[in-house]
């Protein structure tokens, strides 16, 4: 059931917000809850209500482990934890990939890369002691919310657990419900009338690669522009239309994203991407190895890094290394095939080289940035096209086919073109509009 379908929009979700607001309007705030998790099973089942009882179980399974390293932190339960939940994502998303096999009868569950994330985080901080409320309605409408399931924003406990203890969240407001449908139809927009038109034209262009054609220089060029603009107002629209829905119900939900294409670097652009997956990246997995990495060399007497004073095998030890290795599993995270590999890791290069520059002008003592408009200008712009580049990959089917688009963005395909360059007009509107 998408957002944009008229079985959403006319059907479900006044139905749900009904049943809502009659509970919750009339201080029923426990039933409320229960009937947003019902509906939020219900919304994941219409795909295919098979991966119900797969949702469900899962569910009940981390709810369990959770609660059992509440009271007794055990590594080993956590890592069997931690380890079930990679093990059931690996089995539906990447069996095939890891061995080659035609799995026909293994169809990927909607949203399980996001809930097993959320899910992991969960057992992570109640091993740790940063989990204080262990309610299983609470817990499943965490993990089940509509809005957040298919696609995000990756929500947090911390974030959403807080606000169903609090008595006031399951309370009807009009502020609410008129912010709510504002931002739900601005992100609606967005996906409808900017991202569906320009996924179209797009689409052409990467089948010709498919095939083993190298495109001509002005297609492969509008192919990878039109392509990047295509994900970010999908993608961005999404994540404003599941915001919209959570006001609808009292529910705050993270924003993830921020205007990622003025980003001068791509420290900058991640900070501004996507931002909740950034945020589970670096909490749950690179900060884990930078510790990790930090504490056994103080074991060892090795000296720490200090501001300007990074040696170059520090720099590739602290640095290099778990940013490559984050990046890696971000893009594997993604999708399941060699092109999600090299984009993980065209993107872990990219963070190292900022971070490098950033190290390089710390121990020369130069400015970290500049205000200067040309430098500023020609760094969004450079940033701008390393992201272009990487999109490439994100979008084909296979490495072969990122090749063959990138060699016709070099200019090195031998066919001629009728493009018509007038399409370029509303593509740099569209450009023009994200930088402003």
């Amino acid at each position: 059931m998408l957002f944009n379908s008229v079985v959403f929009i006319a059907g479900f979700l006044p139905v749900v917000l009904l049943g809502f607001i009659l509970l919750a309007g009339t201080g029923r705030q426990r039933y409320a809850a229960i009937w947003l998790t019902l509906a939020s099973l219900v919304f994941y089942g219409w795909w295919n209500p098979a991966y119900v009882p797969l949702l469900v179980g899962s569910m009940v399974v981390n709810y369990l482990i959770g609660g059992y390293l509440m009271r007794r932190p055990s590594r080993a339960a956590l890592v069997l934890g931690v380890a079930a939940n990679v093990a059931l994502l690996a089995y539906y998303k990447y069996t095939g990939f890891l061995f080659g096999w035609s799995v026909g009868e293994i169809v990927l569950p909607l949203a399980i890369s996001f809930f097993t994330f959320q899910q992991i985080a969960y057992l992570v901080d109640a091993h740790d002691g940063e989990v204080t409320e262990h309610d299983f309605v609470n817990y499943c409408l965490f993990i089940s919310f509509f809005p957040q399931l298919i696609a995000g924003p990756i929500t947090h406990h911390g974030e959403m657990l807080k606000q169903f203890n609090d008595s006031s969240t399951f309370r009807p407001r009009i502020d609410n419900i008129s912010l709510g449908l504002t931002v739900f139809l601005l992100g609606l927009f967005k996906k409808v009338i900017i991202a569906d038109p320009l996924g179209a034209k797009t689409a052409p262009i990467f089948s010709i690669a498919s095939d083993g054609i190298v495109p001509a220089f002005y297609d492969a060029w509008f192919g990878a522009l039109t392509y990047t603009l295509q994900i970010y107002f999908d993608f961005s629209g999404y994540s404003d239309m599941a915001i919209g829905l959570g006001l609808l119900f009292g529910l705050r939900l993270p924003v993830n994203f921020n205007s990622p294409f003025k980003a001068h670097n791509l420290i900058d652009y991640w900070s501004r991407w996507h931002m909740t997956l950034t945020r589970f990246l670096t909490a749950y997995i690179y900060n884990p190895i930078v510790m990790r990495i930090t504490r056994s060399r103080m074991a060892a007497g090795k000296p720490l890094p200090r501001r300007g004073k990074m040696s170059l095998s520090t720099f590739v030890v602290l640095v290099a290394y778990p940013t490559v290795l984050t990046m890696f599993i971000s893009g594997v995270w993604h999708g399941a095939g060699w092109q999600f590999v090299v984009y993980g890791l065209l993107h872990g290069f990219y963070l190292v080289v900022a971070h490098g520059f950033r190290a390089f002008k710390a121990r020369q003592g130069l400015p970290m940035d500049s205000d200067k408009p040309l430098y500023r200008a020609a760094a969004v712009l450079l940033t701008f096209l390393c992201v272009v580049v990487a999109m490439v990959f994100f979008r084909a089917d296979s490495v072969p086919t990122a090749l063959a688009m990138l060699a016709g963005m070099a200019g090195l395909s031998e066919l001629s073109t009728d493009f018509d360059k007038s399409d370029y007009v509303p593509i740099v509107l569209l450009m023009a509009f994200v930088w402003l």
